[in-house]
């Protein structure tokens, strides 16, 4: 599956480019999300050069482990989990405010 679309690509904002913006203020463009396992990526911010992303990162460890950070989407789609998956994009996600995801309230459409 082809994880960034060029429909997400326009709607991504570049990264650093809500540094300023509370959680409530910063929009979630795209869910990603291992089928197999609790890893899921929110993307907030994106440079299509550097295939390179910024957002809010739950590798389902429970609270505490989740963190705001980095994440490389070709790292992203060469992951091949359990029963040889890969990483998919959740197709029906809209977009909604980081803090909503940050307090587990969103999970998309």
């Amino acid at each position: 599956m082809k994880l960034i679309t060029k429909e997400i690509e326009r709607k991504a904002p570049a990264l650093y480019s809500q540094e300023s913006k509370s959680a409530d203020e910063t929009q979630v463009v795209a869910k990603f999300f291992d089928p197999c396992g609790a890893a899921t990526w929110y993307m907030t911010e994106y440079v299509p050069d550097d295939r390179l992303a910024f957002g809010w990162v739950t590798l389902g460890f429970g609270p505490g482990c989740d963190e705001l950070g980095y994440f490389s989407i070709a790292e992203l789609e060469s992951i091949r989990g359990a029963l040889g998956l890969g990483i998919e994009r959740d197709t029906h996600w809209e977009p909604c405010a980081l803090s909503a995801v940050m307090n587990g309230g969103s999970t998309g459409a």
